[in-house]
């Protein structure tokens, strides 16, 4: 199926080398701004740790991790570069900080579906002043409590397709799959990225890109743990929400399709896009 438009427009390279920001020499690691990832439950504090990894290997400044205690030593192993703040929970998140500290917000990989954590989305999504990145079961619980109205304006959401039936309904047909997301994209006003072979980012103002990097060895679990961690991470510099997105998809494709050339299909592992996310970043800015 050709899940694509005449009026789509294509996130290529030239479009991306038109967002991307060089560093200043005279920079410092306030001016990358400080990201939050709110993630993880257990048996799945890996997705925080993949989440949180993308932040900063996207070039955020400073990342904080908020997770439940069972992943406080996990986390500070594998990512000594994050500060880590731990929930009063042992193994799920029932709260947050202070939102108004940080840059950009990430929220859902690995949380689980637990009542306490249901109340602190509603609370998160009434409390936050700015766009969130929503993936997971964060985006699961905004279906399940009919949140999708109060979702903070030019937030990202980034569901795969079964996600986004949970949060808009069934498709009825391919035009459906196409139209669908970008209705909802334009009623909550917000930039939907529907994951897939060729990831489509629905803008609210009724325009879509479609995305031109990536291959099926991407499709492995983690892959959208890292997407959400990349778009925070460069949010926090402070791209507007669009080109964070747009932005955010194309490197995760394009650090996928280097993985893939060094590991094969059939073994790229969701870290591995992280790992080559380096590698992305030096082709963009040749």
């Amino acid at each position: 199926m050709d899940n694509s438009t005449q009026n789509d427009i294509q996130i290529d390279k030239n479009l991306i080398k038109s967002i991307y920001k060089k560093r200043e020499r005279d920079s410092h690691k306030g001016t990358y701004g400080h990201a939050l990832i709110w993630a993880g439950s257990y048996g799945k504090i890996g997705a925080a740790v993949l989440a949180s990894k993308a932040v900063l290997r996207s070039g955020a400044g400073l990342l904080t991790t908020y997770i439940p205690k069972c992943g406080y030593e996990i986390m500070q192993i594998s990512l000594p570069e994050a500060m880590c703040l731990t929930d009063d929970y042992e193994n799920f998140n029932t709260s947050f900080p202070d939102l108004e500290k940080y840059n950009a917000i990430g929220i859902g990989p690995g949380i689980g579906t637990e009542n306490d954590t249901k109340n602190a989305i509603r609370h998160i999504i009434h409390a936050a002043k700015m766009p969130l990145v929503l993936d997971a079961d964060a985006l699961n619980i905004i279906s399940e409590e009919n949140l999708q109205h109060f979702i903070p304006e030019d937030s990202i959401l980034t569901p795969h397709p079964k996600e986004f039936e949970r949060l808009a309904g069934k498709f009825e047909n391919e035009f459906g799959m196409l139209e669908k997301p970008k209705s909802f994209a334009q009623q909550n006003k917000c930039i939907l990225v529907l994951k897939g072979a060729d990831t489509r980012v629905n803008l609210p103002t009724g325009k879509v890109y479609v995305n031109t990097t990536g291959n099926a060895g991407m499709a492995t679990g983690g892959s959208g743990d890292v997407l959400t961690g990349i778009i925070t991470g460069l949010l926090a510099q402070n791209y507007s929400p669009k080109n964070a997105a747009l932005f955010g998809v194309y490197l995760h494709g394009l650090a996928g399709d280097f993985a893939a050339k060094q590991k094969g299909e059939y073994s790229l592992i969701a870290g591995d896009i992280v790992d080559f996310l380096p590698a992305a970043f030096m082709e963009i800015g040749k």
